[in-house]
């Protein structure tokens, strides 16, 4: 596996729960960082924590680590050469693909650390 380069992203980022049928909000749309993804059991939102109005089923407090790509698409174990030594060292993530990278999120609080554990695994992490 070749040594991945990741940059932090500046934004506090949330990910949101919406109904399934429920249309793709205007604030979701804010900032640098967004995703929307919808499957038969609900539309997930990832944006700016910031933009978030009340009342949304989120979890905030997350931060973004890009991947530097682009990624072909034949590469395999790009995730789980990311993914196992956070998970080793307990930090949960969530995943975001698209079409040239991948996104990791880590919480807020966990990024230095995750930076860290990236770094020890032979990773180019910069914040």
């Amino acid at each position: 596996m070749p040594v991945l380069t990741l940059t932090a992203l500046p934004e506090r980022l949330a990910v949101c729960r919406l109904a399934p049928e429920a249309p793709v909000p205007d604030w979701a749309w804010t900032g640098a960082f967004g995703s929307v993804t919808r499957t038969p059991d609900e539309l997930s939102v990832v944006c700016p924590e910031a933009a978030v109005p009340p009342g949304i089923v989120c979890e905030r407090s997350w931060r973004a680590l890009k991947v530097h790509g682009p990624l072909d698409f034949g590469l395999t174990g790009i995730l789980a050469a990311l993914a196992a030594p956070l998970a080793d060292a307990g930090i949960p993530i969530f995943a975001v693909s698209t079409f040239d990278t991948d996104y990791l999120l880590v919480r807020a609080g966990a990024l230095a650390h995750a930076c860290r554990v990236l770094a020890g695994a032979g990773h180019a992490v910069y914040d």
